[in-house]
């Protein structure tokens, strides 16, 4: 009987000193694209790569493990795997998805909507009214995200995968910005759970890449088979780095979110500052919800700036260790500008509704020293008075 095995434990070991043939203490990088066969008839592994790879298949096993689920499909962007999970769907199915939505998931739905693949209905799930209203439609699937990408809103993955279950619908969680050091949501209900590890799974901003989680295995094995099929999985090189990134999460995160406590607690107080949204704070209306399903508050944060679109571009151009970037999740630290970055495709009206403004500014804390990352923030700050 194999012992229980730590998540930190499982970032760090999975995969190693396994090499049969010169005993590598790291797996082998797999870059053949085919593999062959040993006589007519035979099955063997492993055909071709983009429908298995032995350097991709350790990474799935490895995010797999970390999320307690059956498998995970390793795909070539977060996008593609936001993409796989919705393969799922047929024409006159029914989407639920948060209004406040990552823009390119919301752009990603709008698109397939049009094209008549399925119907998507966009709710606030943190309103127990629009959320019933929609489970009263009898949804196929449910998306979820949770912090929200930018307003960083909570919502309780435990009731509404709970009350999905009881609709008939299956829910997937992307859970991009905690990461399984963070939250876990099969345990807490869900079917799916979606990265673009891209960000903190990969966290070295090199690699583009993504993953599904399946907690039952035929979902599993349908997810590959179609993943295959369309062509949507990683490179095996890109598994390779991705993985080479796992083996440092836990620390990562840990030095990333003790930053952005002290981060927040500073914008918090700062009178140039409208507003920050970061569930860390003792203040935020999310705080308890997050403690209760969460192992930590994450990285990941968004402010209001209480200034003219002058003072903005001021504050931004007078920093100089946070870039201006998208993405988020790597050693370095990163700051966005949602309207005209990361949403701008959801359109003005879709993000009023969201609550998305040009006020609006996003941080990903990375691994500096985090008093320098508080003097950067207080002098570009201050530059805007100056």
């Amino acid at each position: 009987m194999g012992m229980t095995r730590d998540p930190r434990t499982i970032a760090v070991s999975q995969g190693i000193a396994t090499d049969t043939a010169f005993g590598s203490v790291v797996p082998p990088l797999y870059l053949s694209s085919t593999f062959a066969f040993q006589g007519l008839g035979d099955q063997p592994r492993y055909e071709y790569s983009r429908a298995g790879n032995p350097t991709r298949d350790i990474l799935g096993t490895t995010i797999a493990e970390l999320e307690g689920g059956a498998g995970a499909v390793i795909t070539a962007s977060g996008t593609a795997a936001v993409d796989l999970f919705l393969s799922l769907l047929r024409p006159g199915d029914l989407v639920v998805a948060p209004h406040d939505c990552y823009g390119g998931t919301y752009r990603l739905l709008v698109a397939r909507q049009e094209r008549g693949h399925f119907n998507v209905l966009f709710v606030d799930q943190g309103n127990d009214e629009q959320v019933r209203a929609a489970l009263a439609a009898k949804p196929k699937l449910m998306l979820i995200e949770t912090p929200s990408n930018p307003l960083m809103r909570v919502v309780d993955i435990r009731a509404l995968t709970s009350r999905a279950r009881d609709a008939g619908t299956r829910t997937a969680v992307d859970n991009t910005f905690l990461s399984p050091a963070l939250q876990r949501p099969l345990t807490m209900g869900a079917d799916f759970v979606i990265h673009s590890t891209t960000k903190y799974i990969n966290g070295h901003s090199d690699v583009v890449g993504g993953a599904v989680v399946a907690a039952d295995p035929a979902d599993f094995e349908e997810l590959s088979i179609w993943s295959n099929t369309v062509g949507v999985t990683c490179s095996p090189f890109d598994a390779h780095m991705t993985l080479r990134g796992v083996r440092t999460l836990f620390p990562r995160i840990k030095q990333q979110q003790h930053a952005a406590m002290l981060i927040a607690e500073f914008l918090n107080d700062h009178p140039a500052v409208g507003k920050v949204y970061y569930p860390g704070l003792a203040s935020d209306p999310n705080h308890a919800l997050a403690a209760s399903q969460q192992a930590g508050f994450g990285a990941m944060m968004s402010f209001e700036l209480a200034s003219d679109a002058a003072g903005r571009n001021q504050f931004v151009s007078s920093l100089g260790l946070f870039t201006l970037a998208e993405s988020l999740g790597g050693i370095e630290s990163l700051i966005a500008h949602p309207f005209s970055m990361t949403h701008r495709a959801m359109g003005e009206e879709a993000m009023g509704v969201a609550g998305i403004t040009d006020r609006l500014f996003r941080l990903s804390i990375g691994l500096e020293f985090e008093g320098d990352l508080i003097d950067d923030l207080k002098q570009a700050l201050a530059s805007m008075q100056s």
